[in-house]
């Protein structure tokens, strides 16, 4: 009844049926992994908003490399902000996908160190792009500032390009080497993205809380290729057997056809 399996056309089939049942499994574990990676992060940044504050220089140094663990830990500092060497950090968004600036400010530590602050966001409504935009000020005197530490910025992690030859006092990564090279000055590793104090007339807009990755959407992408690979057999024994009936009912035809027809003379 199922010689037919031995035809091309079903061998084919079920060659193709064989390379998507591991395959689709192997997508089901990799979105398993990447539902634990994300799930993982997403602790991480639960964690580490839940932390107490802690002082700038207990986390970081000069040349420190910001951990995974660190990023998005608030932190304080205090000192002064030095608005002479201020940039902007072009083509960055707010939470409306505006486009516009960062404005990064070094904050000068009561030890002489220096701790990069990205103050928030401003828009690019000035009446060029290669002109400084109008920045408001930061507090004047000594103030102590809150934030969540981060990381440096890279090429490789942010996928943004590195450009050169920008107008003065603009740059596209937040990097303190970078920065301690301009300033000629000891910097901190990383930089902090200020929470408080708040800016007068809410402008430079100050950066929203990191959000979370959606670890339930990676989950329901495992379930949803194994519950694929699972109906790939399925679906091939169905289409056998239907096939294997129509076959049967056929050559069943074809008996009755024959019975009925008078003999030859």
């Amino acid at each position: 009844m199922y010689r037919f399996l031995m035809c091309r056309q079903w061998v084919i089939l079920t060659l193709i049926a064989l390379l998507l049942i591991p395959t689709m499994i192997r997508l089901g574990i990799w979105q398993m992994h990447r539902y634990d990676e994300r799930t993982a992060r997403n602790q991480l940044v639960t964690d580490a908003l839940a932390a107490e504050p802690v002082p700038v220089e207990k986390l970081t140094a000069p040349g420190h490399t910001v951990t995974s663990t660190e990023r998005y830990r608030t932190v304080t500092a205090k000192g002064r902000f030095d608005t002479e060497d201020e940039v902007v950090v072009r083509r960055r968004t707010n939470s409306d996908d505006e486009v516009g600036y960062h404005v990064l400010t070094p904050f000068v530590l009561d030890d002489g160190k220096m701790l990069l602050v990205n103050r928030g966001w401003i828009p690019s409504d000035g009446p060029s792009q290669t002109a400084f935009p109008k920045v408001p000020a930061p507090p004047s005197g000594e103030v102590t500032v809150e934030g969540r530490l981060m990381p440096d910025e890279t090429t490789a992690a942010s996928g943004i390009k590195n450009l050169q030859g920008l107008p003065d006092r603009q740059i596209m990564l937040i990097n303190s080497e970078q920065q301690a090279r301009r300033l000629d000055a000891t910097v901190l590793g990383g930089y902090i993205s200020q929470t408080a104090p708040e800016p007068e007339g809410d402008t430079p807009e100050l950066l929203g809380d990191p959000g979370k990755e959606d670890a339930a959407l990676n989950y329901a992408y495992a379930i949803q290729w194994w519950l694929f690979s699972a109906a790939v057999p399925f679906g091939w024994v169905v289409l056998a057997r239907r096939e294997a009936r129509e076959r049967a009912q056929e050559a069943a035809g074809r008996s009755d056809t024959a019975k009925s027809e008078p003999a030859a003379v």
